[in-house]
């Protein structure tokens, strides 16, 4: 494994499995690199969100195309969740409400 430095996000580290690809495709590295440390959270929440691991497979080869394309967030993203700086919206408890009856 390389020894690259992989810079995380606000509240949340880079997984291994995310950052194997960051390491292996250089341009997608340099575009995470370029992110800000909010921005970067906000991928790395989002690759970690899914229960199933070939959807968080799915979010990692999205987030490496998005990256290519220039964009700087998910798409469609509620935001994480795990940030203590800030409340969650009304419109973001509403879907993870949904979301924990669902798993129900």
């Amino acid at each position: 494994m390389s020894s690259r430095v992989v810079a995380g996000g606000v509240v949340h580290t880079v997984p291994m499995d995310l950052r194997r690809v960051l390491i292996a495709t250089p341009m997608v590295l340099a575009a995470w690199q370029d992110l800000t440390p909010l921005a970067r959270n906000e991928w790395i929440c989002w690759v970690l969100w899914p229960k199933k691991a070939e959807t968080r497979s799915q979010h990692i080869r999205r987030l490496q195309s998005e990256l290519l394309e220039g964009k700087r967030r998910p798409c469609c993203w509620l935001g994480c969740i795990h940030r203590k700086d800030k409340e969650l919206s009304p419109a973001v408890r509403s879907v993870l409400s949904s979301r924990s009856k669902a798993s129900a």
